[in-house]
């Protein structure tokens, strides 16, 4: 009797991964309805130099997308190719960043400005699937965002095809059930004026620079948030030796007994963002950020006194993983 039962204990077993197994296939490209922005493309050379310093300065598209040997030029903020193919490590597989350059072939030349602008804003890839939620860009405003690709429209292309995503069983799970596309926080702007204010801070921190993103601890699974905003806490493998190394991202809240900036002025602040990397395994895009504009990181410095003061303790910000 008990031989019977476990018997059919085992077939029961090895029908419901059989179903489970089944389900998590069907699942591997759901696709999802999201709008098309309207985004104006322009040769205006105003809107292109806009384009170019968030590209290569606050968007930090570089340091993710840019030529994957070139890290010394990266580290010092030059301009260079982004044919993507960036590996990210990830808890769920291997995420290999695009080619962003307009090559009709291996990069995004292949896709209409709407296609592009619903991936930014809304989660979801020209082919209806979803995007992991790494890039702040979802309430960019139209203004920028039509900036950004007017600029990238006249790169030079490059012929670069970048592997499709790797992802193991984990991944496939998640990809299936835990990953939804993620939108705007509310109405997204048709433009900003670029000024030294709180207000625009808050904008660059949250919506381009991408300072929430990082410096909030998220799951490595999913990108969902799982921390408090600009607490830190966020463990991020080493560019450069990801296997071995990672850096833990500072609590940069104005909580006067473990916020990494307390007693900083706006000048400390400056500073430091000329000074680039001080941690060889850093993930911080430094490089590109050495290129903001004194106003700007003004901006930001004003925004981020003004978040909630939170406690958390970052005792270590280098972790040697092999130890």
């Amino acid at each position: 009797m008990l031989k019977k039962i476990f018997k059919w204990l085992i077939v029961s077993l090895l029908i419901s991964i059989v179903v489970f197994a089944s389900v998590v296939a069907s699942r591997q490209n759901t696709t999802y309805d999201a709008p098309y922005p309207t985004i104006a493309i322009s040769t205006d050379s105003t809107v292109l130099k806009r384009g170019e310093y968030l590209v290569y300065g606050p968007g930090h598209c570089a340091d993710c997308h840019g030529k994957v040997d070139m890290i010394d030029a990266k580290e010092r903020g030059d301009i260079v190719p982004l044919e993507g193919g960036f590996t990210f490590i990830l808890p769920v597989g291997k995420v290999h960043t695009p080619n962003i350059t307009p090559d009709a072939e291996t990069g995004i030349g292949k896709y209409k400005t709407e296609e592009l602008a619903r991936a930014l804003r809304y989660g979801v890839k020209p082919d209806g699937t979803v995007l992991i939620d790494f890039m702040p860009f979802h309430n960019t405003s139209d203004e920028d965002l039509s900036a950004i690709f007017s600029y990238l429209k006249t790169m030079q292309p490059v012929k670069h095809k970048v592997p499709e995503h790797e992802w193991n069983i984990l991944g496939y799970i998640v990809k299936a059930f835990a990953i939804k596309p993620v939108g705007p926080d509310g109405e997204v702007l048709k433009a900003i004026q670029p000024d030294t204010s709180i207000a625009y801070g808050k904008y660059l921190a949250n919506s381009v620079a991408n300072c929430r993103g990082c410096h909030t601890n998220r799951d490595l699974k999913t990108g969902a948030f799982i921390g408090l905003d600009f607490a830190g806490g966020f463990q991020m493998e080493s560019p450069l030796d990801p296997a071995n190394y990672a850096c833990v991202t500072p609590n940069i809240t104005p909580d006067a007994e473990t916020g990494r900036m307390i007693g900083w002025t706006e000048e400390t602040f400056i500073t430091r963002f000329r000074a680039g990397k001080s941690i060889k395994h850093s993930a911080m895009p430094w490089g590109p950020f050495k290129r903001m504009s004194d106003n700007d990181l003004k901006a930001i410095y004003r925004y981020l006194q003004t978040v909630k003061p939170v406690k958390n303790k970052i005792d270590k910000t280098l972790i040697d993983l092999k130890s």
